[in-house]
């Protein structure tokens, strides 16, 4: 799931194809997770079963598009950009080591960006789309 974060932050010193790439991988986690929501929910005994999985694959696919792969990769690349633009103005820096502290630098910072990215996607769901499927009184989905 972190794969487009990693790839936005080599994206000074790696091709574009590349980083692309990265994208394709998170991707295919986040397809992959969803489906395997889908069969999680289909193993319940249920009247309503089609309803739970379509739910299950629809919610999950949302959430991880947002969490793990649009937010955090949008966030990595901006602060990428930000920092390689910074560099270049405020040092003499070579342009080879101002792009491995750009990456060195996006590479930190993904630990950091994941709960505040996961809980804010959870309260816009929660806040919007989730209010469409989710039972009166039933809790938020983990």
């Amino acid at each position: 799931g972190y794969a487009n974060e990693v790839g936005e932050s080599f994206r000074p010193l790696v091709p574009l194809s590349v980083v692309w790439a990265s994208y394709g991988v998170a991707s295919a986690y986040v397809t992959t997770d969803a489906i395997h929501k889908g069969r999680k929910a289909a193993t319940v005994s249920d009247p309503d079963q089609a309803t739970r999985v379509g739910v299950a694959v629809v919610d999950t696919f949302i959430w991880q598009s947002l969490a793990s792969v649009a937010i955090p990769g949008f966030t990595i690349n901006r602060l990428c950009a930000a920092s390689l633009a910074l560099l270049g103005a405020l040092t003499h820096w070579p342009l080879p080591l101002r792009r491995w502290t750009t990456t060195a630098l996006g590479l930190a910072t993904i630990p950091l960006i994941i709960t505040p990215i996961d809980r804010t996607v959870d309260f816009l769901m929660d806040s919007s789309i989730r209010k469409l499927y989710r039972a009166p009184g039933e809790p938020p989905a983990p």
